[in-house]
Parts: structure tokens; sequence; C-alpha cells
């Protein structure tokens, strides 16, 4: 027997095993009206509703419905609500500008776009055939409770989310992961984590980010609580870690960076101690950090490596027996490696020294990119673009990206898309984008700039210029300019020679 992996699995059996119990705890304070405290009967009713509404407005099967939007219950119970009943979610970046925004919208096809109040003007210009504003209104049209939704018949290799990545061009490629794809990644990081009945997950990651690395599903399946942050802060989430008794939370290294500083504040009675789990990703975290995690916050440090194209998890890295005998400055150099193949994944690199990866969570492809899919996926393996090596025949070292991408707070930038906008400036003739190490973001975008002669254009006129034109996380967060940039004979830019003065003295050229 062969039943179809699909999405409303999860779902499904949260309401016929916990059924009565608290599927998640909404963020209180956001611009519409919180859901509050909802049960799992009540999860699965809101999404049978929405899938319904959809029907209603006659959004067929296999039709994309954007969501643009911070955490929150509603895009939480839409991964169920729209791809559980055969439409694809497409969960958009809230911190890109709107035409970024419009370019995805456009480029995936949705014919209807859902956007979080404090988008609504900012993203005015951007439509669909439906377009709603999130809030109380809105949910009179997308959540009909008088109707049962329209039957899908499963599909297991059928696309349920389709997720913009930034890559080596200016323009984002859209991620079309299956049910199989999101199913067996669900599966897998949910049990290498423990994930159990007991847990209570804190929402810091965005849901957007690659279906929250899949929690949202792996939560929700074991009957764990979710408890939606809308806007990350280091206190805050320590407030809410001990008022709900949070076990579990996901996170770039500036995520935990801000958890530790903020844990100053509650003296020796720091909350979730001896009891949380954090798993960070997205780029990887200094040791220092790491030990601190465990000496200062008292919390199981853990670790994983992947890419939105993978679903992502490829690889973890958790506390294990063989580490337990060692100090916590010993083991957090243990721990700052990538780690070792989750189950059904296989790594290796090729001659290059560039990280392949072979597993059930590898993306069906990129959508409408034939060609890109095709450069992705190749002889069996998905080209990561990762420089790195395998110690010990299995533990994956991410040592250098040979993409043009730099990771900063754990959002993919594109060097070129940068590039392309500081450029854009008239008084801007040439311009070299790199990421440099710093200690808050893991990586800092540095724009390298050769100005128009006789130019004034500042740092601050060129940065500000910048932010009309994308998203403010992928802006530079620094400018310098320089008379001319290295460059090769045939006129190709040396960005390693750009590079190298500052990252000199690192082993790794990624922090």
């Amino acid at each position: 027997m062969k039943v179809p992996l699909t999405v409303i699995d999860h779902l499904r059996r949260a309401e016929q095993v916990y059924g009565h119990r608290t599927a998640f705890i909404d963020e209180p304070d956001q611009p519409a009206e919180s859901w509050g405290t909802q049960t799992y009967a009540e999860m699965a009713r809101r999404a049978r509703a929405q899938a319904a509404a959809l029907d209603k407005l006659g959004i067929p099967q296999g039709a994309r419905v954007a969501v643009v939007s911070q955490n929150s219950a509603r895009l939480l119970t839409s991964f169920f609500g729209v791809s559980a009943y055969g439409r694809i979610l497409a969960p958009i970046n809230f911190r890109l500008s709107a035409d970024e925004v419009a370019y995805i919208v456009d480029h995936c096809g949705a014919e209807v776009l859902i956007v979080d109040p404090e988008l609504d003007d900012s993203l005015r210009k951007v439509s669909a055939k439906h377009r709603f504003v999130i809030g109380a209104e809105s949910d009179e049209l997308l959540y009909d409770y008088s109707s049962e939704p329209r039957p899908w018949t499963p599909d297991e290799d059928a696309t349920a989310t389709i997720n913009y990545t930034s890559g080596t061009t200016a323009r984002p490629k859209g991620v079309q992961l299956t049910h199989r794809n999101i199913w067996l990644n669900s599966a897998t990081f949910g049990w290498h984590m423990g994930v159990n009945d007991r847990d209570v997950y804190l929402h810091t990651l965005p849901q957007f980010h690659c279906n929250g690395w899949g929690m949202v599903y792996a939560v929700t399946a074991m009957g764990g609580t979710h408890v939606v942050l809308r806007k990350v802060d280091g206190q805050e989430i320590l407030r809410r870690v001990d008022k709900h008794g949070v076990t579990l939370l996901c996170g770039a290294p500036a995520v935990a960076n801000a958890i530790i500083d903020a844990s100053s504040q509650f003296g020796s009675r720091v909350p979730g101690k001896g009891t949380v789990r954090i798993v960070v990703a997205g780029a990887p975290p200094p040791s220092k950090t790491i030990e601190r995690v465990e000496t200062e916050l008292g919390w199981q440090f853990h670790q994983i490596y992947g890419l939105t194209e993978t679903s992502p998890v490829l690889t973890i890295n958790s506390p294990r027996l063989e580490t337990d005998h060692l100090t916590p400055a010993e083991r957090s150099v243990v721990l700052s490696a990538a780690g070792v193949p989750t189950i059904g994944t296989e790594t290796a690199t090729n001659s290059e020294g560039e990280v392949l990866a072979r597993s059930n969570t590898v993306m069906d492809g990129y959508w409408n990119q034939p060609d890109a899919t095709d450069a992705a996926i190749m002889n069996g393996f998905f080209h990561t673009g990762d420089g790195g090596s395998i110690n010990d025949g299995h533990v994956l070292i991410i040592s250098d990206r040979k993409k043009d991408v730099i990771i900063s707070g754990g959002e993919n930038v594109s060097s070129i898309e940068v590039e392309d906008a500081l450029f854009s400036h008239p008084e801007v003739t040439e311009v070299a984008v790199i990421g440099i190490p710093d200690d808050k973001w893991g990586e800092l975008v540095l724009g390298l700039v050769v100005k128009a002669p006789d130019s004034k254009l500042s740092e601050e006129d060129l940065i500000a210029y910048c932010r009309t034109k994308i998203a403010a996380y992928k802006c530079p967060k620094k400018v310098e300019f320089r008379s001319e940039l290295a460059r090769t004979a045939t006129g190709k830019l040396q960005k390693f020679k750009l590079r190298a003065p500052y990252w000199d003295g690192y082993t790794k050229q990624v922090n």
C-alpha cells in the first residue's frame, strides 16, 4: 500500500488526537485583530473554512495564493488552508520592497494576494485578481464556515509551496517544494530534534522563511503549541519563554545574540534554563556564541545546514554522548561545524570543493526556470554553491561561499542585486558589493564604490538612495569609496582580492 504524503496529514492528526489542546497563541500586539488562543479543532475548522472560501472565489486547485505577512496565526493556518486542499501557497518575505513583491506575485502568477495591514500602504500598487488586507473585514471573505471545501485528490508530487530565495542573479527564484519534500523534511527535522506533544514552539523564525524551516508542520503533527511572535526582540523572547513555557525555537545567529544580550536583565533567573532547545542556521555562528548559549542561557544548542531548495534541512549538529565530557568551550568548537547528514541525506564535495547533496527534500525545481533547475540539479545531486569539506567521512564543514550571496542576519542577499541598485545612482561609476565578518549579523553588506569625478556623494546619501531601490535589509550597512577596484585583464571584478583584507585571520570565508 502506498498512501500519498501530503501536508493535510499533520493537521488531520493534530485534530484527531489533540483536538482539545491549544494549537496556537496568536501575537496579541498586531494591527489586525488577534485570533488569540485556539485549539487544534478550531485551527482545523479555520483551515477548512479558508479552503471553502477560496472555492467560493473560484480559485482553482493548483492556483497560487501569495501572502505577505509577518508571523501570525492566519499565516500559520494558511499553510494548511491553502496547500492541504490542492492550491499552492507562496509566502513572501515581508521585508521586500514593493517592486520585489510585485515581481514575485507576477512571476508565480498568484490569483490571490493577502497583505499584512502594516504593509498595505507600501504595497498599495501591488495587486492580483483578488487582493485582501488581513483583518476582521477580510476574514468574512477568506473563511467560509458554512461550506465544506472541494475534495482534492492527494498528490505527494504536487507543488505545495513556492518559496522565493535570493540567488546569484538580480531576480529571486521560486523554489517549488512538493508535499513529499515538505512531509519528509518535517518528519526528518522533527525526529532529529525530538519534537513531541509536550513542546511549546516559539515562532522567532519568520514563517515565510522556508515554511518556518518546516516547524509549522512538525510541531502541528505532534500536537505541540505554537506561540506566535511578530517581531524579534531579545527581551520579549525571554518574556514569552517564561510566560508560556517555551521549549523550542529556531533562528539565525543574530537572534541567539539578541537573546544572550537581553538575558543580563534577568540576572541568575534566565527563563528556560535546562529546558529550551535552540536551533540556529542561516550562517555558521561563532563558537563563542555557542558557548554563551550553554553557559549564560543554560539552553541546549543545535545547528542545522541547508537551503530553501532543500526544504531545507540537510545536516544537523547536536550535542552527542561523545561530547558530554567536554567543557562548554570545547563543545562549542565541535558544534560550530555544519554537522552530519540527516537521515535520508547524502552529502559530498566535488573536485572544486563545492558541497553537493542528495535527498528526498531537494526541491522539484525552480518555478518556470528550467535552465536554472538543470544548472542546480546535475547527475543526481543538488549543487549548493557553498564550498566546504567533509571531515571524518561524515562531518560537513562550510568554509566558503561559491555563489555570490551574502548571508546577513540569516537572510540571503544577492550582491549582484545590491550592485545594480548602487550602480543606478548617476554619480556611481563602479561598484562591488561583498560580505565582511560582523559579530552581530554574521556578515555585513559592504559597498565598495568609485564615484564620478567631482561627485560630493556621501556614504549616508548613497545608502539612503539604495533604500529607495531594494529592501532595507539588503542595503549596505557601510560604503567605502575607492579610486579603483581590482579587476582581471578582461575587466572582471576580482572579489577575492577585495574580500581578502576583511577576512584576514579567519580560517573560514563565511561568518
